[in-house]
Protein backbone atom coordinates (compact mmCIF):
# COMPACT_ATOMS: atom_id res chain seq x y z
CA UNK A 1 0.00 0.00 0.00
CA UNK A 2 1.46 3.36 -1.03
CA UNK A 3 1.90 6.21 1.42
CA UNK A 4 -0.05 9.46 1.28
CA UNK A 5 2.95 11.32 -0.17
CA UNK A 6 3.37 8.74 -2.94
CA UNK A 7 -0.35 8.92 -3.66
CA UNK A 8 -0.18 12.73 -3.92
CA UNK A 9 2.79 12.51 -6.27
CA UNK A 10 1.08 9.96 -8.47
CA UNK A 11 -2.19 11.84 -8.38
CA UNK A 12 -0.53 15.15 -9.19
CA UNK A 13 1.50 13.64 -11.99
CA UNK A 14 -1.62 12.17 -13.53
CA UNK A 15 -4.10 14.97 -12.89
CA UNK A 16 -1.97 18.09 -13.25
CA UNK A 17 -1.30 19.07 -16.86
CA UNK A 18 2.15 20.38 -17.82
CA UNK A 19 2.66 24.07 -17.06
CA UNK A 20 3.31 26.44 -19.97
CA UNK A 21 6.78 27.95 -20.38
CA UNK A 22 6.88 30.89 -22.77
CA UNK A 23 10.27 29.90 -24.18
CA UNK A 24 9.23 26.26 -24.63
CA UNK A 25 5.77 26.59 -26.14
CA UNK A 26 6.31 23.96 -28.83
CA UNK A 27 7.43 21.42 -26.27
CA UNK A 28 4.47 22.30 -24.02
CA UNK A 29 2.07 21.89 -26.92
CA UNK A 30 3.32 18.39 -27.66
CA UNK A 31 3.15 17.36 -24.01
CA UNK A 32 -0.37 18.74 -23.68
CA UNK A 33 -1.54 16.72 -26.67
CA UNK A 34 -0.08 13.56 -25.18
CA UNK A 35 -1.63 14.39 -21.82
CA UNK A 36 -5.08 14.79 -23.40
CA UNK A 37 -4.79 11.54 -25.31
CA UNK A 38 -3.85 9.71 -22.11
CA UNK A 39 -7.14 10.71 -20.52
CA UNK A 40 -10.37 8.74 -20.83
CA UNK A 41 -11.89 9.45 -24.24
CA UNK A 42 -8.66 11.25 -25.01
CA UNK A 43 -9.14 11.23 -28.75
CA UNK A 44 -12.48 12.98 -28.37
CA UNK A 45 -10.88 15.58 -26.09
CA UNK A 46 -8.14 16.29 -28.63
CA UNK A 47 -10.73 16.42 -31.39
CA UNK A 48 -12.60 19.09 -29.45
CA UNK A 49 -9.40 21.17 -29.22
CA UNK A 50 -8.49 20.85 -32.89
CA UNK A 51 -11.89 20.93 -34.57
CA UNK A 52 -14.16 22.63 -32.10
CA UNK A 53 -16.89 21.47 -29.68
CA UNK A 54 -19.98 19.45 -30.34
CA UNK A 55 -22.69 21.23 -32.26
CA UNK A 56 -25.71 20.51 -30.17
CA UNK A 57 -28.65 19.23 -32.18
CA UNK A 58 -31.95 21.09 -32.30
CA UNK A 59 -35.52 19.85 -32.13
CA UNK A 60 -38.83 21.38 -33.00
CA UNK A 61 -41.39 21.49 -30.25
CA UNK A 62 -44.82 23.12 -30.60
CA UNK A 63 -43.60 24.67 -33.85
CA UNK A 64 -40.65 26.19 -32.01
CA UNK A 65 -37.06 25.15 -32.76
CA UNK A 66 -34.84 24.82 -29.74
CA UNK A 67 -31.50 23.25 -28.79
CA UNK A 68 -31.60 19.92 -27.08
CA UNK A 69 -30.95 19.76 -23.41
CA UNK A 70 -28.13 17.62 -22.01
CA UNK A 71 -30.53 14.93 -20.84
CA UNK A 72 -31.97 14.76 -24.32
CA UNK A 73 -28.62 14.02 -25.96
CA UNK A 74 -27.62 10.57 -27.06
CA UNK A 75 -24.91 8.68 -25.22
CA UNK A 76 -22.24 9.59 -27.78
CA UNK A 77 -23.31 13.24 -27.77
CA UNK A 78 -23.15 13.35 -23.97
CA UNK A 79 -19.60 11.97 -24.03
CA UNK A 80 -18.57 14.54 -26.61
CA UNK A 81 -20.11 17.34 -24.57
CA UNK A 82 -18.20 16.18 -21.49
CA UNK A 83 -14.96 16.03 -23.50
CA UNK A 84 -15.46 19.63 -24.65
CA UNK A 85 -15.62 20.77 -21.05
CA UNK A 86 -12.60 18.65 -20.06
CA UNK A 87 -10.53 20.09 -22.91
CA UNK A 88 -11.16 23.66 -21.79
CA UNK A 89 -10.39 22.76 -18.18
CA UNK A 90 -7.10 21.02 -19.10
CA UNK A 91 -5.83 24.00 -21.09
CA UNK A 92 -6.66 26.51 -18.36
CA UNK A 93 -4.93 24.42 -15.70
CA UNK A 94 -1.73 24.36 -17.77
CA UNK A 95 -1.44 28.16 -18.00
CA UNK A 96 0.54 30.38 -15.62
CA UNK A 97 -1.33 33.21 -13.93
CA UNK A 98 -0.06 35.97 -16.25
CA UNK A 99 -1.30 34.11 -19.33
CA UNK A 100 -4.47 32.82 -17.65
CA UNK A 101 -5.64 36.37 -16.98
CA UNK A 102 -5.50 37.13 -20.72
CA UNK A 103 -7.54 34.18 -21.98
CA UNK A 104 -9.85 33.09 -19.14
CA UNK A 105 -12.88 34.63 -20.83
CA UNK A 106 -12.78 31.92 -23.52
CA UNK A 107 -15.05 28.95 -22.87
CA UNK A 108 -14.51 27.02 -26.09
CA UNK A 109 -11.37 24.88 -26.06
CA UNK A 110 -10.54 25.52 -29.73
CA UNK A 111 -10.69 29.32 -29.32
CA UNK A 112 -8.68 29.10 -26.12
CA UNK A 113 -6.02 26.90 -27.74
CA UNK A 114 -5.59 29.21 -30.72
CA UNK A 115 -5.43 32.29 -28.49
CA UNK A 116 -2.62 30.84 -26.41
CA UNK A 117 -0.75 29.90 -29.56
CA UNK A 118 -1.08 33.45 -30.89
CA UNK A 119 0.25 34.90 -27.64
CA UNK A 120 3.25 32.56 -27.59
CA UNK A 121 4.19 32.32 -31.25
CA UNK A 122 2.66 35.40 -32.80
CA UNK A 123 1.50 35.47 -36.40
CA UNK A 124 2.68 33.32 -39.28
CA UNK A 125 5.36 35.92 -39.97
CA UNK A 126 6.78 35.32 -36.50
CA UNK A 127 6.81 31.58 -37.16
CA UNK A 128 8.65 32.12 -40.43
CA UNK A 129 11.23 34.25 -38.64
CA UNK A 130 11.70 31.50 -36.08
CA UNK A 131 12.29 28.97 -38.84
CA UNK A 132 14.88 31.25 -40.44
CA UNK A 133 16.70 31.50 -37.11
CA UNK A 134 16.74 27.72 -36.77
CA UNK A 135 18.14 27.27 -40.29
CA UNK A 136 20.80 29.87 -39.52
CA UNK A 137 21.65 28.13 -36.24
CA UNK A 138 22.02 24.84 -38.12
CA UNK A 139 24.38 26.39 -40.67
CA UNK A 140 26.55 28.03 -37.99
CA UNK A 141 26.51 25.11 -35.56
CA UNK A 142 30.05 24.38 -34.37
CA UNK A 143 31.94 22.74 -31.52
CA UNK A 144 32.53 24.94 -28.48
CA UNK A 145 36.06 24.81 -27.12
CA UNK A 146 36.24 22.77 -23.93
CA UNK A 147 32.97 20.87 -24.27
CA UNK A 148 32.88 17.09 -24.31
CA UNK A 149 31.53 14.95 -27.10
CA UNK A 150 28.38 14.24 -25.07
CA UNK A 151 27.69 17.95 -24.51
CA UNK A 152 28.22 18.58 -28.21
CA UNK A 153 25.78 15.77 -29.00
CA UNK A 154 23.11 17.15 -26.64
CA UNK A 155 23.26 20.62 -28.19
CA UNK A 156 22.95 19.18 -31.67
CA UNK A 157 20.03 16.97 -30.59
CA UNK A 158 18.20 19.98 -29.12
CA UNK A 159 18.63 21.92 -32.35
CA UNK A 160 17.34 19.07 -34.52
CA UNK A 161 14.40 18.56 -32.15
CA UNK A 162 13.40 22.24 -32.40
CA UNK A 163 13.52 22.00 -36.18
CA UNK A 164 11.37 18.87 -36.15
CA UNK A 165 8.75 20.63 -34.01
CA UNK A 166 8.34 23.21 -36.77
CA UNK A 167 8.26 20.36 -39.31
CA UNK A 168 11.39 21.65 -41.02
CA UNK A 169 12.62 18.99 -43.42
CA UNK A 170 16.28 18.04 -43.54
CA UNK A 171 17.88 15.16 -45.37
CA UNK A 172 19.47 12.48 -43.21
CA UNK A 173 22.73 12.77 -45.13
CA UNK A 174 22.75 16.54 -44.51
CA UNK A 175 22.23 16.11 -40.77
CA UNK A 176 24.94 13.44 -40.43
CA UNK A 177 27.45 15.42 -42.46
CA UNK A 178 26.86 18.51 -40.33
CA UNK A 179 27.32 16.51 -37.14
CA UNK A 180 30.67 15.07 -38.29
CA UNK A 181 32.17 18.10 -40.03
CA UNK A 182 31.52 20.39 -37.05
CA UNK A 183 33.78 18.38 -34.76
CA UNK A 184 37.22 19.86 -33.83
CA UNK A 185 40.46 18.84 -35.66
CA UNK A 186 41.45 16.12 -33.18
CA UNK A 187 38.47 14.08 -34.43
CA UNK A 188 39.50 14.24 -38.10
CA UNK A 189 40.97 10.72 -38.20
CA UNK A 190 37.93 9.14 -36.58
CA UNK A 191 35.54 11.16 -38.73
CA UNK A 192 37.29 9.82 -41.83
CA UNK A 193 37.03 6.28 -40.50
CA UNK A 194 33.31 6.55 -39.75
CA UNK A 195 32.62 7.98 -43.20
CA UNK A 196 34.29 4.95 -44.73
CA UNK A 197 32.47 2.31 -42.68
CA UNK A 198 29.03 3.93 -42.32
CA UNK A 199 26.38 4.84 -44.86
CA UNK A 200 25.47 8.44 -44.03
CA UNK A 201 22.21 8.18 -45.98
CA UNK A 202 20.75 5.56 -43.65
CA UNK A 203 22.66 6.02 -40.38
CA UNK A 204 21.40 8.59 -37.87
CA UNK A 205 23.64 10.86 -35.83
CA UNK A 206 22.79 8.98 -32.62
CA UNK A 207 24.63 5.95 -33.99
CA UNK A 208 27.53 8.16 -35.09
CA UNK A 209 27.80 9.54 -31.57
CA UNK A 210 27.86 6.03 -30.10
CA UNK A 211 30.69 5.06 -32.48
CA UNK A 212 32.77 8.18 -31.83
CA UNK A 213 32.32 7.99 -28.08
CA UNK A 214 34.49 4.87 -28.02
CA UNK A 215 37.46 6.90 -29.33
CA UNK A 216 37.06 10.01 -27.18
CA UNK A 217 40.07 9.15 -25.03
CA UNK A 218 42.38 8.99 -28.05
CA UNK A 219 40.95 12.21 -29.45
CA UNK A 220 41.67 13.99 -26.17
CA UNK A 221 45.28 12.78 -26.29
CA UNK A 222 45.66 14.20 -29.79
CA UNK A 223 44.20 17.51 -28.61
CA UNK A 224 46.61 17.71 -25.65
CA UNK A 225 49.64 17.07 -27.87
CA UNK A 226 48.44 19.68 -30.35
CA UNK A 227 48.02 22.27 -27.60
CA UNK A 228 51.50 21.55 -26.25
CA UNK A 229 53.07 22.07 -29.67
CA UNK A 230 51.21 25.34 -30.15
CA UNK A 231 52.10 26.72 -26.70
CA UNK A 232 55.33 28.83 -26.78
CA UNK A 233 56.04 28.18 -23.10
CA UNK A 234 55.79 24.45 -23.67
CA UNK A 235 58.25 24.71 -26.56
CA UNK A 236 60.72 26.62 -24.37
CA UNK A 237 60.41 23.99 -21.65
CA UNK A 238 61.05 21.19 -24.12
CA UNK A 239 64.03 23.09 -25.53
CA UNK A 240 65.59 23.47 -22.06
CA UNK A 241 65.12 19.79 -21.32
CA UNK A 242 66.81 18.74 -24.59
CA UNK A 243 70.60 19.54 -25.08
CA UNK A 244 71.11 22.12 -27.76
CA UNK A 245 72.93 21.13 -30.95
CA UNK A 246 74.65 24.51 -30.92
CA UNK A 247 76.29 23.78 -27.61
CA UNK A 248 77.57 20.47 -28.98
CA UNK A 249 79.10 22.13 -32.01
CA UNK A 250 80.55 24.93 -29.91
CA UNK A 251 82.28 22.51 -27.55
CA UNK A 252 83.72 20.65 -30.53
CA UNK A 253 85.03 23.84 -32.05
CA UNK A 254 86.78 24.84 -28.82
CA UNK A 255 88.62 21.51 -28.84
CA UNK A 256 92.35 22.11 -29.57
CA UNK A 257 92.46 19.12 -31.89
CA UNK A 258 89.58 20.62 -33.92
CA UNK A 259 91.42 23.95 -34.23
CA UNK A 260 94.68 22.24 -35.17
CA UNK A 261 92.96 20.08 -37.78
CA UNK A 262 91.33 23.04 -39.54
CA UNK A 263 94.13 25.58 -39.11
CA UNK A 264 94.42 27.83 -42.23
CA UNK A 265 98.16 27.42 -42.37
CA UNK A 266 97.76 23.67 -42.88
CA UNK A 267 94.83 23.68 -45.29
CA UNK A 268 95.80 21.63 -48.36
CA UNK A 269 93.32 23.52 -50.53
CA UNK A 270 95.13 26.85 -50.34
CA UNK A 271 98.63 25.63 -49.83
CA UNK A 272 100.99 26.65 -47.07
CA UNK A 273 101.26 30.31 -46.14
CA UNK A 274 104.44 31.46 -44.47
CA UNK A 275 104.81 35.20 -44.02
CA UNK A 276 108.33 36.60 -44.37
CA UNK A 277 110.06 37.55 -41.14
CA UNK A 278 110.85 41.06 -42.40
CA UNK A 279 109.96 43.95 -40.11
CA UNK A 280 110.51 47.60 -40.89
CA UNK A 281 110.64 50.51 -38.45
CA UNK A 282 110.60 53.25 -41.15
CA UNK A 283 107.91 54.18 -43.58
CA UNK A 284 108.32 55.85 -46.93
CA UNK A 285 107.16 59.43 -47.28
CA UNK A 286 105.84 58.99 -50.80
CA UNK A 287 102.10 58.82 -51.36
CA UNK A 288 100.23 55.69 -52.33
CA UNK A 289 101.89 54.04 -55.29
CA UNK A 290 101.29 50.85 -57.18
CA UNK A 291 104.06 49.42 -59.38
CA UNK A 292 103.68 46.70 -61.97
CA UNK A 293 106.49 44.67 -63.57
CA UNK A 294 107.61 45.83 -67.01
CA UNK A 295 107.50 42.36 -68.51
CA UNK A 296 104.53 40.50 -67.00
CA UNK A 297 104.83 36.77 -66.84
CA UNK A 298 101.83 34.86 -68.18
CA UNK A 299 101.43 32.79 -65.07
CA UNK A 300 102.56 35.20 -62.38
CA UNK A 301 102.16 38.79 -61.36
CA UNK A 302 103.44 40.92 -58.51
CA UNK A 303 102.48 44.21 -57.00
CA UNK A 304 103.95 46.47 -54.37
CA UNK A 305 101.85 48.89 -52.39
CA UNK A 306 103.48 51.74 -50.49
CA UNK A 307 101.34 53.49 -47.98
CA UNK A 308 101.66 57.08 -47.03
CA UNK A 309 103.57 57.81 -43.91
CA UNK A 310 101.35 58.50 -40.98
CA UNK A 311 101.60 58.27 -37.24
CA UNK A 312 101.27 54.58 -36.79
CA UNK A 313 102.61 52.35 -34.09
CA UNK A 314 106.08 51.04 -34.64
CA UNK A 315 107.07 47.45 -35.26
CA UNK A 316 104.17 46.71 -37.62
CA UNK A 317 105.38 43.96 -39.94
CA UNK A 318 105.18 44.29 -43.69
CA UNK A 319 104.39 41.04 -45.44
CA UNK A 320 104.70 40.52 -49.15
CA UNK A 321 102.95 37.75 -51.07
CA UNK A 322 103.05 36.53 -54.60
CA UNK A 323 100.24 34.52 -56.09
CA UNK A 324 101.05 32.05 -58.80
CA UNK A 325 98.55 29.97 -60.73
CA UNK A 326 99.53 26.58 -61.99
CA UNK A 327 97.08 24.11 -63.53
CA UNK A 328 94.04 26.16 -62.43
CA UNK A 329 95.15 26.00 -58.75
CA UNK A 330 96.23 28.98 -56.71
CA UNK A 331 99.40 28.82 -54.57
CA UNK A 332 100.87 31.50 -52.40
CA UNK A 333 104.70 31.58 -52.75
CA UNK A 334 106.87 33.21 -50.20
CA UNK A 335 109.35 35.85 -51.26
CA UNK A 336 112.55 36.19 -49.29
Amino acid sequence: MSTLAEYMILSGGDNRPPMLDKDLYDSWKNRMELYMQNKEHGRMILKSVEHGPLIWPKIEENRVTRTKKYVELSTTEKIQADCDLKATNIILQGLPSNVFSLVNHHRVSKDLWERVQLLMQGTSLTKQERECKLYDAFDKFAHIKGESLHQYYLRFTQLINDMNIYKMKLEQFQVNTKFLNSLPPEWSKFVTDVKLVRDLHTTNFDQLHAYLEQHELHANEVRIMRERNQDPLALVANHQMTPSHFNTYQSSYNNPQFQQQFSPSQSPQYGSIHPTQHYSTTYPSTPHAITYPSTPHPNAYSSTVHQDACPQPQSIPQIEYTVSTVNQQTHLVEFP
